[in-house]
């Protein structure tokens, strides 16, 4: 393993790299990116099962772990753009993107950004899949209360939602995450980071919303713990509903960070999903671009039409 960082469009980018000792060149290099206020850490136990024929990287996404924190807007778009330039930098025309949490709503923003050099995308808890989603996280989108007030707090919160979330974590690299998420910036970035996909009502940011833009979408497979707390299974099962092709592969036990609860069972799967020799792409099932609203939502909109002339005009496609 070896840590890198390079500059991309003025952030500076951190990651850590695993090169295999017997690489096999038939396997394409896999990307892993975490959750909010998580780092490269997160796939401690992961990334050198994986990296035993292939090459793996797990990158800090900006405003976490090693990475600098920027006084920028940290949506979803932004975050896709960086990871895009940093894919274009590093030269790789061909990956495979794992994305837990927050870190898969960033995987399903480079469908749009670069979908040319995504061979297979694994969704693991993903972001993006549904409106619910755990209280706290809805609480953080208090109108910049996190962002003005919450930079003290940052360690301890880190220690309470995402240690107690763990289970089975190493308590060391929490502790190292805490103090990651202890330098200043931390608080501005995480709380623009979740505004930027959720408000009091839950997820307002959603894959199906968009993917209808892509024009073919490539092999696609959801991972999920079958107890998460902060994230239920059912948006998995929601997303097979509305697709053909994808499939969800369930742990049991497992709660939102599976993929360190029951590493080595995940491997496994994520190994059969990457290894397989021919998969169908995903493809949106008829209607399922229209992504299903709340009965207050479709009222915001109505009025939101007849303020235009339009009334209840379209479905939406605000991003």
């Amino acid at each position: 393993m070896s840590y890198c960082n390079c500059d991309i469009d003025g952030v500076k980018l951190h990651w850590a790299q695993f090169e295999p000792d017997l690489a096999d060149e038939g396997k394409t290099a896999v990307v892993l990116l975490h959750g909010l206020a998580d780092s490269h850490l997160t796939w401690r136990s992961v990334a050198p099962l994986l990296a035993t024929d292939r090459r793996v990287l797990t990158p800090d996404l900006p405003g976490s772990g090693l990475s600098t924190r920027a006084d920028v807007s940290y949506t979803l778009e932004w975050q896709a753009h960086i990871m895009a330039r940093w894919l274009e930098a590093m030269g790789l025309t061909s990956v495979d993107v794992v994305g837990h949490s927050f870190g898969g709503g960033v995987a399903q923003m480079l469908l749009l950004e670069c979908p040319e050099r995504l061979r297979r995308i694994a969704l693991v808890a993903s972001g993006g899949l549904g409106r619910d989603v755990g209280f706290w996280l809805r609480l953080a989108t208090f109108p910049f209360m996190v962002e003005h007030f919450g930079q003290p707090f940052m360690a301890f919160g880190t220690r309470r939602a995402i240690g107690g979330s763990r289970l089975h974590g190493s308590a060391a690299d929490l502790e190292t995450l805490a103090k990651m998420n202890e330098q200043p910036g931390t608080a501005r970035a995480f709380s623009r980071a979740v505004r930027s996909v959720i408000n009091f009502r839950g997820q307002y940011r959603m894959l199906l919303q968009r993917a209808h833009e892509v024009d073919e979408l490539p092999p696609i497979r959801v991972f999920w713990g079958e107890v998460d707390a902060l994230i239920p299974h059912k948006h998995g099962d929601a997303l097979v509903a509305a697709t053909e092709g994808v499939e969800l592969v369930t742990f049991p036990g497992a709660g939102h960070y599976l993929h360190q609860q029951q590493p080595e069972a995940f491997v496994e799967a994520l190994r059969a999903f990457l290894d397989a020799a021919e998969l169908p792409r995903a493809t949106l099932r008829p209607a399922s671009d229209v992504v299903a609203v709340s009965p207050m939502d479709r009222i915001a909109r109505g009025l939101r039409g007849r303020g235009r002339g339009r009334p209840g005009a379209g479905r939406n496609r605000e991003t």
